[in-house]
């Protein structure tokens, strides 16, 4: 039996609109359903709010309005992705969930420079899979913009 091969890469994917986005597992606290925010008076308009995480308050944003990305859905019914950062869990709002993907390095290429838009700036590269793109969300510039 051979060894799988050691430059495998994985992602927890998901979709806003009609983009498939992934971020690498490793970022990722977790995965959950749709909770209840509290809105937050002033905040800019890609805060969709705070909720309660076992105890903990977490900030939500609406990374489709972060990435100029049309809703698709405007009855509230996003999924969290939380992340880790330096200053605790932030959850990032999706349409939907993908799966846990493995990729390797070899299919990895950066954005191309005719990718324009507010979303230019957070993709980190693209993964080429079979039928479509996965484009890598860069979290750390993400939440570095938030805590600005």
């Amino acid at each position: 039996m051979s060894d799988p091969p050691s430059n495998l890469n994985s992602f927890c994917t998901f979709r806003i609109g009609n983009l498939y986005w992934g971020i690498k597992v490793s970022r990722v606290q977790e995965v959950i359903r749709n909770q209840s925010m509290t809105s937050v008076p002033l905040a800019p308009n890609t805060v969709a709010g705070l909720m309660n995480l076992r105890g903990q308050i977490v900030t939500a944003i609406d990374l489709a309005t972060l990435l100029g990305l049309a809703h698709e859905d405007e009855t509230g019914s996003k999924m969290n992705v939380v992340v880790r950062s330096s200053d605790g869990p932030v959850s990032l709002l999706v349409d939907e969930i993908g799966d846990v993907v493995e990729v390797g390095e070899e299919f990895f290429e950066q954005a191309p420079e005719t990718v324009q838009g507010p979303h230019r700036d957070f993709i980190e590269g693209a993964m080429k899979l079979n039928n479509r793109l996965l484009l890598l969300l860069d979290t750390q510039r993400v939440l570095s913009l938030q805590a600005a």
